[in-house]
């Protein structure tokens, strides 16, 4: 019997396929060579950031140590800024003096590093919101090193740094409670304002969203306009108080504006507005010319306007002067707040074309409401200083003023 062959596999083999295997991670193996490249150098900074350019170090895996190294000397323990083992150097930002002459060179430093490799702006914001988040673990003139570095670093527009990694971490209840924060952002005020204008402060304010919340950074019980003031003037930022009470000032307008705009639309009794009024007038400590101007715009705001019908807009505009002119002769108690409200008809009348035409007749409907009285509207249209549109108005209202003049003679 002949022998059968064995039977073979056929088919095409297939080759195995090698894993990638990460290399381990070995950021202290890292942080001495950017270290030694300090030392090398004797901490001149310029050297070092050509060293750093033309050196072979993996700057994308641990862009966080290079930043502890810049910052601190070293590296720094996992979730701490406590020193971890190996070499330091002593040309780090925190050894600086903290003046803006020691702590300038590296801000400028980092900016060169950046714009060679600008991915390392993420690592820097994870850094400097660690450090910050842990302002209690720095010494008073670390804290002010800090402060110093951060408002250069934004007065030089230090690649593309966003003010919210600065102004978020800094909002943790025990770093404000203790009064660290107040003092860091004092400094950091302070420091900015050398080179900068308020302007540019409150524009990097509003891009951490902070410009209407600049009492967070003050501890509960200094958190008042008042503590607020003490605090800023004695650090010599008056400009910054003012603005603040500006914008305390903005806030206590439209809530009333608010409060009053809800009680016109539900027709509410206007003794019972008025009282509203009045209470937050004390409250608030609003002038009196303000008022006047709020309650003219919110009642104007309340008219269903029509687009095309005149006619059904001047009954609308002088059906809500009849309603609400209790409301505005409450609070026109003077010859210079009545005229402050004719100005503000004139104001809206020549902005508003809908309205170009109404003047004299929400005028005369005013003086008929015991609102305006006869020596206001013949002080506004002889001495009148406003001149928006006034040309116009004058000779539109002459008829009813010669009308008031005849009617002063005869008596």
């Amino acid at each position: 019997m002949s022998s059968k062959e064995k039977p073979t596999l056929g088919g095409t083999r297939i080759k195995t396929r090698k894993r990638n295997i990460a290399a381990p991670l070995d950021p202290a193996a890292f942080a001495d060579a950017v270290i030694q490249i300090y030392l090398d150098n004797v901490g001149d900074l310029e050297l070092v950031a050509k060293n750093i350019e033309s050196a072979d170090l993996n700057f994308s895996r641990y862009g966080d140590t290079f930043f502890e190294v810049v910052f601190t000397g070293g590296r720094t323990q996992p979730g701490t800024i406590k020193p971890d083992e190996g070499e330091r150097h002593p040309y780090s930002i925190i050894e600086c003096e903290a003046k803006r002459e020691a702590i300038l060179p590296s801000v400028i430093y980092i900016q060169k590093i950046l714009r060679r490799k600008p991915f390392l702006i993420k690592n820097l914001e994870n850094v400097m919101r660690r450090f910050l988040q842990s302002l209690e673990l720095f010494e008073e003139n670390e804290r002010k090193k800090l402060a110093i570095f951060t408002a250069l670093a934004f007065s030089q527009k230090l690649s593309g740094l966003p003010p919210e990694t600065v102004f978020q971490p800094l909002l943790k209840d025990n770093l404000v409670g203790k009064g660290l924060v107040l003092s860091f952002i004092t400094d950091f005020f302070k420091e900015y304002l050398v080179d900068n204008s308020l302007e540019d402060l409150i524009s990097i304010l509003k891009r951490g969203k902070k410009d209407d919340n600049l009492m967070d950074f003050l501890p509960s019980a200094k958190r008042s306009a008042e503590g607020f003031s003490e605090h800023f003037t004695n650090a010599g930022l008056v400009p910054l108080v003012e603005y603040n009470e500006k914008k305390i000032f903005e806030v206590k307008l439209k809530d009333m504006k608010s409060a009053l705009t809800t009680q016109i639309a539900e027709e509410s009794d206007i003794s019972e507005v008025i009282e509203t009024v009045k209470q937050r007038v004390k409250d608030a400590k609003l002038p009196d010319i303000e008022v006047v101007r709020i309650l003219w715009d919110v009642l104007m705001d309340a008219v269903q306007w029509s687009g095309k019908n005149q006619q059904q807009n001047a009954n609308s505009a002088l059906r809500q002067v009849k309603t609400w002119a209790k409301l505005l002769s409450s609070f026109c108690t003077s010859g210079k707040l009545e005229l402050e409200l004719i100005y503000k008809v004139q104001m809206q009348c020549y902005e508003d074309a809908k309205l170009m035409k109404l003047f004299p007749e929400i005028v005369r409907s005013l003086y008929d409401q015991d609102v305006l009285a006869e020596d206001t509207i013949l002080h506004w249209f002889r001495k009148g200083t406003n001149p928006r549109g006034r040309q116009n108005f004058v000779k539109a209202v002459e008829p009813f003023v010669n009308w008031l003049e005849e009617a002063e003679e005869e008596e």
